[in-house]
């Protein structure tokens, strides 16, 4: 007998972990900015070295587990949305399928912690981890939907997430510029 629930807890637990190593690299190289601009000794005046770097971890932790939890949210979302649009499967046995491709985010998030000391290492297990979870569930929702859907659930997904990336580069970037722009030594 096969419990349904089996790979329910992996994609908290992926969270985690891929937070926890974020926040370990995040927290070294805010600890080296500290240092350069001056304001680590002070910080050593309050708190011990073990103490700041447990509070930057739980802050950089917090801030990476939101944005990973809402990054799951919002591409579980669009994925259903595509599966209303595109799939003929009333049962959801397309979604159940795709489920064991959990282990691949967890296989990830393991991995990432051996690549602590390097952003672009993280990135691209992220993305490779990501990558395989894409292939893994088109392959298995493969059955349920007929070629038309497929490649309308690929497109639909291809092109909300590059409208949602562009949405939010051009945001950052004129919220960088507003910023430079008002700082009195830039003009």
């Amino acid at each position: 007998m096969k419990n349904p629930y089996l790979y329910g807890y992996l994609p908290l637990f992926s969270i985690i972990l891929y937070s926890l190593t974020f926040g370990i690299f995040t927290v070294s190289k805010s600890i080296q900015l500290f240092q350069s601009i001056g304001i680590y000794n002070g910080m050593r005046e309050f708190l011990t070295e073990v103490e700041i770097r447990m509070l930057l971890l739980f802050v950089f932790f917090l801030c990476f587990f939101m944005l990973f939890s809402a990054l799951k949210l919002i591409g579980e979302t669009i994925h259903e949305i595509g599966m209303l649009f595109f799939s003929k499967d009333s049962e959801g046995g397309a979604v159940k399928a795709a489920r064991g491709g959990y282990v691949l985010f967890f296989i990830g998030s393991l991995i990432s912690a051996f690549a602590i000391q390097s952003f672009t290492a993280l990135i691209i297990i992220f993305a490779l981890s990501l990558f395989c979870f894409f292939v893994y569930s088109i392959y298995k929702m493969s059955q349920y939907m007929s070629l038309s859907g497929m490649i309308g659930l690929i497109a639909f997904e291809i092109l909300f997430w590059s409208f949602f990336i562009t949405v939010v580069i051009f945001v950052c970037m004129k919220l960088y510029n507003g910023i430079l722009a008002s700082l009195p030594f830039a003009k």
